[in-house]
């Protein structure tokens, strides 16, 4: 086996999709060099969500460390500031321990603010909150992310219609400061650290041959008990709709399926859709690194390629 290389080598980031085939290519990566798995995923950071969130099996963290799952209850919530200092302070003691971390996984948000700092924003209005919320009761989500879009395109441009927490938040951003977040966003208020990172892109060449292995994807879900998981979680009463956990692409449908208000087909389409919205917002922001390394996960010998990506990133900075 392979030693790590120098402290100075860039952190590695296998990011993509979700269904792009990540975690097949970071156990392959484990075979080959001794790392540790640094989560990068908003979703499996939550106790009993393990198969709508496609969390790694027992067997799969067995074969090598991985950190930041089942960190939060999910009643619980976690920010991109705590990811950040968490990933970090992982970052640092994987590589005192002598092994390579790989930041692996399709939350963007954590990227990016790992990347590039936090920005100092607004804290929350309850006042401006209930508003939003008013507005949002009387004509519906979309509505509000249509006026996030003549206030802020660029914010809009990256968020779902229905993504109620965060049109919400880039709205009240907007109305507390007078200025769009993203142009908040771009005056970083605290340096992104001393890390470089290096990004392998699993990107897929056919966008419809992705959109079929995401619906295959959620078919296997349904057959695992997936129905069945969130049906417990519901059975909690302090779990409701609205927490960020039960937001989770796929869960959010499920659970309007298990209040009644769709059947079972209606709800897996609409997860499926859902989930294919999901994969197209994740390849914009990838699109938007020019220095990652792409690799088309619809191709062939995936992991191998990352391997060899990987080697030849590593070698480099020997």
């Amino acid at each position: 086996m392979s030693h790590p290389e120098n402290r100075h080598s860039p952190i590695i980031c296998i990011a993509g999709p979700t269904a792009a085939g990540k975690s097949a290519s970071v156990l392959a990566i484990a075979q080959r060099w001794p790392i540790e798995i640094i989560n990068v995923d908003s979703a499996t950071i939550y106790q009993g969500m393990d198969i709508g969130t496609a969390k790694p099996s027992k067997e799969e963290q067995a074969q090598t460390p991985q950190h930041l799952l089942d960190i939060r209850d999910p009643a619980q919530t976690y920010s991109a500031a705590e990811f950040t200092k968490d990933a970090s302070t992982l970052i640092r003691q994987i590589q005192v321990r002598g092994r390579l971390p790989v930041l692996a996984g399709g939350t963007m948000m954590y990227y990016k603010a790992l990347r590039e700092g936090l920005h100092e924003l607004p804290s929350a209005s309850t006042e401006i909150r209930q508003e939003l919320d008013a507005f949002a009761k009387k004509n519906g989500w979309p509505a509000l992310h249509a006026e996030l879009q003549k206030v802020d395109p660029l914010t809009a441009a990256r968020l779902a219609p229905n993504d109620s927490q965060r049109v919400q938040r880039a709205m009240e951003i907007y109305k507390i400061t007078g200025q769009p977040m993203s142009a908040l966003l771009t005056l970083p208020t605290n340096s992104p650290g001393q890390f470089h990172y290096q990004t392998i892109s699993l990107e897929p060449a056919n966008r419809l041959a992705l959109h079929e292995r995401i619906a295959m994807r959620f078919m296997q879900m349904l057959e695992k008990g997936f129905v069945e998981e969130v049906a417990q979680l519901k059975r909690r009463p302090d779990l409701h709709p609205d927490l960020p956990s039960i937001r989770c692409v796929g869960y959010r449908q499920i659970w309007g399926h298990l209040e009644g208000e769709y059947g079972l087909a209606e709800a897996t389409e609409k997860g499926i859709a859902a989930t294919r919205q999901l994969a197209k917002r994740q390849i914009t922001w990838l699109r938007a690194q020019p220095e990652r390394i792409q690799i088309d996960c619809m191709g062939n010998n995936v992991p191998d390629q990352v391997i060899d990506a990987m080697a030849r990133i590593l070698k480099k900075n020997t």
